[in-house]
């Protein structure tokens, strides 16, 4: 049996991963593949009962390594519980945030850096990483903006823009990396989906 392709997209609030996640969940269905689609922090029992505590903005005294090391703990139980063993099925697994995440909120937004992050990697995941990220570049005062339509702001959503210019620096920073592809997602959805669409297909190949 064919081991699945793991897929990861990222970005700041705002990009449309949810839309562009159906898009993609649809294009590995189209080639032919049983797909999985997941999110971080969640995935699991265990996940979406951290990731109610880490997105409640009553949790005010939250540390920044508190924060990192329950999305790892999540993170763990999330890949050994579901993203492993799918991918040995020879399902494909599509995922709304992964590691790439954490370096960008925690080691750039709660500027914990890259090498806490890294560490916390290593020992969580090994060598274990995504074949593809795709990574939804936009402005951020744009993603805020679009992200207030949707829903009321959790704890993350309601940080200050600073933050998040540092997680899209951090994010951006990630993109030059082999395996990931950095998508312009301030132009018109359907010259994004085109641009998706076209890496999705050469993961195919």
């Amino acid at each position: 049996m064919t081991k699945g392709k793991f897929i990861t997209l990222e970005g700041v609030e705002g990009v449309g991963k949810s839309t562009n996640l159906e898009l993609i969940s649809a294009l590995v269905k189209s080639g032919g593949h049983d797909v999985l689609v997941t999110r971080e922090p969640g995935g699991t029992t265990l996940g979406e009962r951290v990731r109610e505590i880490l997105l409640d903005k009553d949790e005010h005294g939250m540390t920044p390594m508190a924060e990192l090391l329950l999305m790892f703990a999540a993170r763990a139980q999330h890949v050994e519980e579901v993203i492993r063993p799918a991918l040995a099925r020879g399902t494909w697994v599509v995922s709304d945030r992964f590691t790439d995440s954490s370096y960008a909120y925690q080691g750039g937004g709660r500027q914990l850096g890259s090498n806490t992050v890294a560490e916390l990697e290593h020992q969580v995941l090994g060598g274990f990483k995504p074949d593809l990220v795709v990574i939804l570049d936009l402005d951020v005062q744009a993603g805020l903006e679009r992200a207030s339509k949707v829903s009321e702001a959790d704890r993350f959503e309601s940080e200050e823009r600073a933050f998040f210019e540092r997680v899209r620096a951090a994010f951006i920073g990630r993109s030059t990396k082999a395996g990931y592809q950095l998508v312009d997602a301030g132009r018109p959805l359907a010259d994004v989906q085109a641009d998706i669409t076209i890496i999705i297909k050469k993961l195919f190949e």
